[in-house]
């Protein structure tokens, strides 16, 4: 092989290495599929009558989810199999965004209690121990339309002593109109405001 024909040929692997390398390097740096964030629980309507004597603290403490559902993703169940909803997830850990609905409920409905944070000082005769067991999308067969399921075991605790002064489940079970994630998510916000109302007038009623 001659000098010019070593020297077009060491050109043309060297254009070929290059253009693997940069197909090698779109490939790592790839854009992931878009996801799409959604919230529950948004600011609920006023309903509580301005309350005939002083509110009574209540503290909420830290509200439990399942491991499977406390994070930002969505999940589905279908009989025995779960999966999670793809291209949807919260706009943040769904704890985190259950318990500031439950606050907002309670300032906007609640004619008895103030729910005070656990951190905070103000003193307490009572402490509100909410325990979720559900917070899924059902569906009865692959493709369908779901049924959004939220249960709540919810305690109220006595102070000092932490005793169970009342104790009851909610379970609220709120249809999709579609298997589109929008209407899944409205499920899940319309179940969220239902539950957190009726866990408010528990409250008040429940509490001395």
């Amino acid at each position: 092989m001659n000098r010019s024909v070593a020297i077009k040929t060491a050109v043309r692997l060297g254009a070929i290495v290059a253009g693997a390398l940069a197909l090698t390097g779109c490939a790592l740096l790839s854009t992931p599929d878009p996801v799409q964030t959604y919230r529950f629980g948004g600011q609920p309507m006023a309903t509580a009558e301005p309350a005939a004597a002083a509110p009574i603290a209540v503290t909420l403490r830290r509200v439990e989810f399942p491991q499977a559902t406390e994070g930002d993703r969505i999940l589905g169940v279908t009989g025995v199999e779960t999966a999670y909803i793809a291209g949807a997830r919260w706009i943040s850990d769904a704890r985190d965004l259950y318990t500031e609905s439950l606050e907002g409920a309670f300032a906007a409905q609640s004619s008895r209690v103030r729910l005070t944070g656990f951190r905070e000082a103000a003193p307490a005769t009572h402490s509100l121990a909410l325990d979720v067991r559900a917070f899924e999308a059902r569906y009865s067969a692959p493709g369908a339309a779901p049924t959004v399921v939220v249960s709540v075991r919810a305690r109220l605790l006595s102070a000092p002593r932490r005793e169970v002064a009342a104790e009851r489940a909610f379970t609220v079970e709120q249809p999709a109109t579609a298997n589109r994630v929008g209407a899944i998510v409205q499920a899940f916000d319309i179940a969220v405001r239902d539950l957190n109302t009726q866990v408010v007038a528990w409250t008040d009623a429940s509490v001395r």
